[in-house]
């Protein structure tokens, strides 16, 4: 009964140690979250590229609702998220926000794309915006939306994946 007992104290022992791990690693994964969205982002370049998509920058709605005389932006570029609008855009705050996206472009940067809509008009705003801004007003989905597109588009990188597969597992593992 002693081996026994003897045992359980070290399993009992192994499982605080690795607590206490548990929730240095947790704490060091998130003061550097904004690090690595901003390197994932990087790393992304070559799948929005490839597989980005010409985002709206202005056009003129008919009566049915169809986009006319369509403008675009000329960078590529990815949605990460979407969020509430903002009361207003930054660059006009006579213009109401009616949808409002974080976007990675295919430089690797980060975005808030504003669009208005006065009836007539559909126009946007790209609002730059830091990988720690990106996070405080998206969350971690942006995070681990691009994860998802490194993962399902990346060919080659397979160590890169194996790493951001247990980094955003871990972060998005449930508590028991």
């Amino acid at each position: 009964m002693d081996e026994i007992e003897t045992g359980f104290d070290k399993l009992i022992e192994k499982i605080e140690a690795n607590r206490g791990k548990t929730t240095e690693l947790s704490a060091k994964i998130k003061e550097n979250d904004a690090k690595l969205l901003a390197r994932m982002a990087k790393s992304a370049i070559p799948v929005v590229k490839t597989v980005g998509l010409d985002m709206l920058k202005m056009g003129k709605q008919d009566t049915k609702g169809e986009i006319y005389d369509p403008m675009y932006y000329p960078r590529k570029m990815i949605i990460l998220g979407k969020s509430e609008p903002a009361a207003y855009r930054p660059d006009n705050p006579q213009k109401q926000i009616t949808d409002q996206f974080c976007v990675l472009s295919d430089e690797g940067k980060i975005f808030e794309l504003m669009y208005s809509f006065d009836g007539f008009l559909t126009d946007s705003y790209l609002n730059p915006i830091d990988a720690k801004t990106a996070l405080d007003h998206y969350g971690y989905d942006i995070q681990f939306m691009l994860y998802r597109a490194l993962h399902d588009y990346l060919e080659g990188e397979e160590a890169l994946i194996d790493a951001l597969d247990k980094v955003i597992g871990y972060v998005f593992a449930k508590k028991e």
